[in-house]
């Protein structure tokens, strides 16, 4: 048996998966599924954006002779620390996320991080020295895991199981989007000669927060959320409204709420709502090193190289016009954007573990070529390797975001059970954070120091993650979130999950949440 499938034996039964395949009409043939999408774009996709904003400003506002003046010209560590606050702050705050999470909702742990962000932004624009600045960039930080830990576990529990992977996978496309946004207007803001060619784009980093604090609460909370909280009618009217368009009568959303009510029921009994049951059983220990692992991935496979310090590379292969690394800037945002959306919307047609390996192949093999062409370029001075090594810093794009961008939070929300997906988000935001942490900080230290030689770390680090994946990495392709909540622990919890949906499926009485529902069927949820 391959590596990755004895664990899919111990997964429940496909009950709800058999019924969704029934479903033949397409998500945009739904009214109120479409009305679901269309808010959850700003308000938890979006959320990324302001990721994808950060990384981008702060690499493009180097550049600017203003901020170079007005900081004097930040070297080594200060320039490490400067970029690296913003991790540093998320790990801050990483130990209250959860508390909040799974205390106060999702929806408020998004609308307490998006203001704490907006003070960040707004303390980064008016900063009188380089302490502020990186102050300003620790809000910044601190509040992002906020919304990314609860607007990744809102969408993959709102979304209609079809669609699910496709709009986690978009979750961390739209960091593009802002990165995108955020090279167009710092490199517009390049003609201002004052500066505010840096604070605007400062100032507007702010701009992904606030449409996440205006529309928030236009958006239900997560079912699963209230079913825990005890308030199953509110979630069963939910799903009736948007899986069902309405009718309180389907024999999916019966099946689905069946589901989840009887699987968060057996995980709460079986847990202990505490930190020590992150590793208080195999499975849950499999889980964790998995999650961990995976934060470090995403941040050490040299993502942080490109995102952060762009500009560096470039001067070492003889690239100084500021006119045309911001313009090269800007395209591989573009690029990045592109192929990232297009990954995203292929996720469902690939099994995860495919999709994985495919991207830690592609990543070493392309990290050793332009090992080479830099190298090629220092000693010979060749122009042919320093255009192939932008060529390569192009090709990595799409190599790191069919695995690690596509589908790091499709697989986050699959892999842990509800009751420890905040705590299991957590722990990959506190190993993905120290990880880019570090990085951005060693990074300019690594490139000043051995140039070219810096980048064989990455490649050895590449080769050990292919063989983490290989082994370690479980399918969790083809089943809704409680199919998959047993995934490594007995079998029996599995089997006794399955046979209470089974019977309340095929029970002929109504239970009360279902009662509730049809009398408040008309109730507007939004």
């Amino acid at each position: 048996m391959a590596p990755g499938t004895a664990s899919r034996a111990s997964a429940a039964d496909p009950v709800v998966s058999r019924l969704l395949q029934q479903d033949t009409v397409p998500w945009y043939r739904k009214r109120n599924l479409r009305l679901l999408y269309l808010l959850l774009l700003p308000t938890c996709i979006g959320i990324e954006m302001t990721s994808g904003f950060d990384s981008q400003m702060i690499n493009t506002v180097q550049i600017s002779d203003f901020w170079q003046d007005y900081f004097h010209e930040p070297k080594g560590a200060l320039k490490g620390i400067i970029s690296a606050a913003y991790n540093l702050g998320a790990i801050c705050a990483l130990p209250f996320v959860p508390m909040l999470n799974d205390n106060y909702g999702r929806r408020w742990a998004i609308f307490f991080g998006s203001w704490v962000m907006v003070f960040g932004a707004l303390l980064q624009c008016f900063s009188n020295g380089a302490a502020m600045y990186v102050v300003a960039r620790l809000f910044l930080g601190f509040g992002i895991p906020f919304c990314i830990i609860a607007g990744s576990s809102l969408m993959g529990e709102l979304a209609y199981p079809k669609e699910r992977a496709i709009m986690t996978s978009l979750f961390n496309a739209l960091y593009f989007v802002g990165a995108l946004v955020a090279a167009g207007i710092s490199f517009a803001t390049q003609s201002i000669k004052s500066d505010w060619a840096w604070r605007i784009p400062s100032l507007l980093q702010a701009g992904p927060s606030m449409f996440q604090i205006c529309l928030i609460f236009l958006i239900p909370e997560s079912p699963r959320y209230l079913i825990s909280k005890d308030r199953a009618e509110e979630a069963y009217q939910i799903l009736v409204h948007y899986h069902a368009e309405g009718d309180p009568d389907s024999d999916f959303v019966k099946a689905e709420m069946a589901q989840i009510e009887t699987t968060i029921k057996i995980e709460i009994e079986h847990s202990k709502r505490s930190w020590w049951e992150m590793v208080s059983s195999p499975g849950m220990r499999r889980r964790v090193i998995i999650g961990s692992f995976l934060g470090l991935f995403t941040q050490w496979s040299g993502n942080t190289l490109i995102s952060y310090y762009l500009n560096d590379l470039l001067k070492l292969i003889g690239y100084t016009s500021s006119d045309f690394k911001n313009k090269l800037n800007v395209g591989l945002n573009a690029w990045q954007l592109v192929n990232a959306v297009i990954i995203a919307l292929l996720v469902r047609r690939f099994p995860r573990r495919v999709m994985y390996l495919t991207c830690t192949v592609s990543l070493l093999l392309c990290y050793i070529s332009w090992t080479i062409s830099m190298e090629q370029f220092l000693v010979k001075h060749s122009a042919a390797a320093a255009k192939a090594t932008i060529f390569f810093i192009f090709a990595y794009s799409p190599c790191y975001n069919i695995g690690y961008n596509a589908l790091t939070y499709t697989y986050l929300v699959e892999l842990f059970p509800f009751a420890q997906r905040a705590k299991g988000i957590t722990i990959f935001q506190f190993f993905g954070r120290g990880a880019g942490f570090f990085t951005t900080f060693v990074n300019p230290i690594g490139l000043d120091s051995i140039a070219w030689k810096w980048l064989i770390t990455y490649c050895c680090w590449l080769a050990f993650e292919n063989v983490f994946v290989w082994f370690m990495f479980p399918e969790t392709y083809g089943r809704t979130l409680e199919e998959l909540a047993f995934l490594f622990e007995d079998r029996a919890l599995a089997e006794e999950a399955t046979m209470k949906v089974e019977m309340q499926i095929q029970h002929d009485d109504r239970p009360p949440w279902a009662e509730k529902g049809v009398r408040a069927q008309n109730r507007e949820f939004l």
